[in-house]
């Protein structure tokens, strides 16, 4: 974990409401893994008091870039810097998707639903870099919500795209997709994340056709470290089923642990 108060905004670019940025910040991006996050500082004075947390969208020697959605007082204050702006960082946190050597070859399913995108990029990234083959699936309810369809065809990474609205792509939720093609086509694993509707049936599909999955969980967070305990989620361990730390031990845990709601 890096604390980086003197990270630098290199490049913006939005769409509507949904952000991207690049930050120059060379040593959480030497570290980060995907499904990794960082905690941004939003403001100098005392409001918004706690930082915010967002996924690593992508990594590396030159720094860190992200994704988001304007979804409140934060995110449309982070909406405003411009290049050049400092930013304070604390990262990067928690435990991020599995990935190894040992996985080439393998066939795996990424599933991003709108803002929950964001983390999918750069596991996609390191998946192809290790010699998986990935079937990345991008949802969102209308083709507003799929804002970097451009970006993963422009590095290479296929794209199949849902739109509730029927508007660009399948019609229909992301998960009816996903179903569609696990009738054809079996992955040994599949990544996911976004809203907890969609990952809750995404869950019971994988649990279905016998595939491991994992899921990267929201939450709201007071401090990203595990000290305040705001960002819980009921997960099954050793011992049963108990409240537990989404900053801390995840944000990203294995379907079969997860008590969804």
């Amino acid at each position: 974990m890096t604390i980086d108060r003197n990270a630098r905004l290199r490049e913006i670019r939005n769409w509507d409401d949904y952000f991207h940025l690049a930050i120059d910040a060379p040593e959480i991006g030497r570290e980060a893994r995907p499904g990794q996050f960082v905690m941004v500082k939003v403001a100098d004075g005392p409001s918004p008091l706690l930082r915010r947390p967002l996924s690593i969208h992508d990594a590396g020697a030159s720094g860190i870039e992200l994704f988001f959605k304007v979804a409140g007082l934060g995110t449309e204050i982070l909406s405003r810097k411009k290049p050049g702006d400092p930013l304070d960082l604390i990262g990067p946190l928690g435990k991020g998707f599995t990935v190894t050597n040992g996985m080439k070859g393998k066939r795996a399913f990424c599933v991003g639903g709108g803002r929950g995108i964001a983390p999918i990029y750069f596991l996609a990234r390191e998946l192809g870099a290790r010699g998986l083959q990935t079937n990345i699936f991008y949802g969102g309810r209308r083709l507003v919500d799929i804002p970097l369809r451009d970006k993963f065809e422009k590095a290479g990474i296929e794209l199949l795209c849902s739109t509730d609205n029927g508007s660009f792509g399948f019609g229909g939720l992301v998960t009816e997709l996903v179903g569609l093609e696990l009738a054809k086509t079996k992955p040994d694993v599949l990544y996911a994340c976004g809203p907890e509707a969609m990952m809750k049936v995404l869950a019971s599909l994988a649990a279905k056709h016998r595939v491991p999955a994992e899921f990267s969980l929201e939450s709201v967070m007071g401090c990203g470290i595990g000290a305040c305990w705001g960002c819980v989620h009921r997960i099954k361990n050793e011992s049963g089923d108990g409240w537990t730390k989404i900053c801390e031990e995840g944000p990203v845990f294995p379907g079969e642990r997860i008590l969804w709601p």
